[in-house]
């Protein structure tokens, strides 16, 4: 009576040891850039619920940036000219657009696009 063997060979756990390696790797890229995204939305959100009424876009940017300090955001992925304001469905809304590059192997990068916008309380006073 033979018995039959099963499971996986040693050149078969290689190679999955080696697809799994490298989407860890991906992902020990790509997971900083992401949770720094979830820190500018709350910024944001802390920013629509305390309201803008009087305020002009440069106070709002300021206010803005200085939130996201605490939110750990690098200071050279978002620009001040990166926040705006545009006229959404329930009214105004603070809209953040911004590009992060993320350097992964060699030649090889991430482009990552985020673009959010929540609604504000009250009306930005025009520029001075």
């Amino acid at each position: 009576m033979k018995s039959k063997q099963s499971g996986i060979t040693l050149i078969g756990f290689l190679v999955v040891l080696a697809v799994v390696g490298f989407f860890a790797f991906m992902a020990m890229k790509l997971v900083p850039s992401y949770n720094e995204y979830f820190g500018v939305v709350k910024a944001m959100n802390q920013i629509g619920s305390e309201g803008v009424e009087g305020k002009t876009l440069d106070d709002v940017r300021r206010e803005l940036m200085f939130k996201l300090n605490f939110q750990y955001v690098d200071d050279a992925t978002i620009h001040p000219s990166d926040i705006n304001f545009q006229q959404g469905a329930s009214g105004n809304e603070l809209h953040v657009s911004y590009d992060k590059d993320v350097p992964f192997l060699y030649n090889i990068d991430f482009l990552l696009h985020f673009d959010k916008s929540v609604p504000v309380q009250g009306n930005v006073a025009p520029p001075q």
